[in-house]
């Protein structure tokens, strides 16, 4: 299918979403890799892994008319060698998406609703978190947890963060598409978060600009 969602937000952030339906041949071919990424990409055993590389610069081909060179930080944090626009990352098997700002820090996940995401719970929810599960949509929930708290830890680009402890998700009632507010809190300093989120086809989008 290729390009899914592509729109500009009201706070001036870009988001594309590229749903994977393509061969791995498709995807060299509309993705215009430079050769020295391709030969990286050719060392990845996993062909999923490979396509939603590929998957990502086909999206940034269509997110930029002229050509750009992606590449990372020691941190993992990706960004456009000749471009000074801001960009987060985000795959699953089936979709990748990315978000830019040419001014603000920026993180988004996305993940997969057929997963189990029980181990969340313990590994990265507040004792308040945890108390505002629901049963009915429990696992929708929890994914929608993760992958706000995925995204403020992309957008902060720190080491050693506690999900549980650092990152609070105020209470929130899983919809179709929603606002949710979250605190980060660094020693005694507490910056605070405005994201959105969007379900589709048994997948949840997280995203977060900073201010």
């Amino acid at each position: 299918m290729g390009l899914y969602l592509k729109k500009k937000l009201d706070n001036d952030a870009e988001i594309g979403v590229w749903q994977i339906t393509e061969t791995e041949e498709e995807l060299k071919e509309l993705s215009s890799t430079p050769t020295d990424e391709m030969e990286e990409i050719s060392f990845i055993r996993s062909e999923s892994l490979r396509k939603q590389r590929l998957a990502v610069r086909a999206l940034l081909n269509t997110m930029f008319d002229d050509k750009v060179y992606l590449s990372h930080h020691d941190n993992g944090k990706p960004y456009i060698e000749n471009n000074p626009i801001n960009i987060s990352i985000t795959h699953t098997a089936k979709y990748v998406a990315v978000i830019l700002h040419e001014e603000e820090n920026v993180g988004i996940d996305i993940e997969s609703l057929d997963r189990d995401f029980s181990v969340v719970e313990k590994k990265a929810l507040s004792e308040d978190e945890i108390e505002d599960l629901e049963d009915e949509k429990r696992n929708e929930q929890l994914a929608i947890y993760w992958c706000a708290k995925e995204a403020i830890f992309k957008l902060l680009s720190r080491y050693n963060v506690d999900f549980a402890e650092q990152i609070e998700v105020e209470r929130f009632r899983p919809r179709g598409e929603g606002e949710l507010e979250a605190t980060f809190s660094y020693k005694d300093e507490e910056e605070e978060f405005d994201l959105e989120y969007i379900t589709f086809d048994r997948h949840v989008l997280v995203w977060v600009v900073g201010e």
